[in-house]
């Protein structure tokens, strides 16, 4: 069913800057896009057809990677760069199989927060925040996070697809550090990063064309994504494309998952 653009449009929107965010819910089949999301979408499919199912094959390791921390005991959910709301949230993979699991969806993005509070309104375990990961201090202390999360227990920070919009690897790392140290022990930080060393001429393109975008995108290569798990201690099998990251089946895994264009891997912070 198609809905009136009106009635999602945040105030403010420039209908004229492709949004990442909404790209991704074009590809996702989500409807809260523009027409000039959808422009840039085909143009980018047309430069790497399996574009779609990239995108599709990291929300599915976000879904495994989300079932592998439930059965560790992991009750509480941080999604930093959560984007628009579609099918297979965290919170309703989690609550499937621990209805008092709590969650909080982090986005800087408007038409995100909007639609995921919309979402969100009768489900007392999960809120949604408008702030900027890459602002960690804000997003810790936010009166959304301290009265929904305890952080003082463990907590599964979730960065899918969200770190190659951050250019500098440096800054990056700083990041993924400072959620890190204000985690108790035993959480576990996911992350989920595109990548070049797959993707070939098609892969530039699409990167140059994302600089049209409000985010930019930044590849990391297997050391470069290594690295941002300092301090933590890398689950089994460590760092991978992301269909080889706990297969649910044999079937899951083609001949080529290098096809994927992303790594994944799951740390977990030691008592020590």
């Amino acid at each position: 069913m198609l809905v009136h653009e009106s009635a999602w449009m945040p105030t403010g929107l420039d209908p004229e800057v492709p949004s990442a965010a909404r790209v991704y819910d074009y590809f996702l089949g989500g409807y809260h896009n523009l027409a000039i999301d959808r422009e840039f979408a085909h143009r980018a499919q047309e430069t790497m057809p399996d574009l779609p199912l990239i995108l599709r094959t990291s929300r599915r390791f976000l879904r495994r990677a989300v079932h592998y921390l439930l059965d560790q005991g992991i009750t509480q959910f941080l999604d930093l760069g959560s984007g628009i709301p579609t099918a297979g949230n965290v919170h309703e993979i989690a609550q499937e199989v621990a209805p008092h699991a709590r969650v909080v969806y982090v986005d800087r993005d408007s038409v995100a927060i909007a639609h995921s509070a919309l979402m969100l309104e009768k489900n007392e375990n999960a809120a949604a925040l408008r702030a900027d990961l890459r602002v960690p201090r804000d997003v810790l202390r936010s009166e959304v996070v301290l009265n929904m999360l305890d952080l003082s227990q463990p907590v599964a920070v979730l960065m899918s697809a969200v770190l190659h919009f951050v250019e500098d690897d440096a800054e990056a790392q700083t990041i993924v550090a400072a959620y890190r140290n204000a985690l108790a022990a035993d959480s576990y930080v996911v992350i989920s990063q595109g990548t070049q060393d797959s993707a070939g001429e098609q892969g530039e393109q699409v990167i140059r064309l994302y600089d049209e975008t409000d985010s930019p995108f930044t590849a990391r290569d297997r050391d470069q994504f290594t690295r941002l798990f300092k301090g933590l201690e890398l689950i089994e099998p460590g760092v991978v494309y992301v269909p080889q990251w706990r297969p649910e089946t044999p079937e899951d895994v083609d001949e080529h998952p290098e096809r994927s264009c992303a790594y994944g891997a799951i740390g977990r912070k030691p008592l020590y």
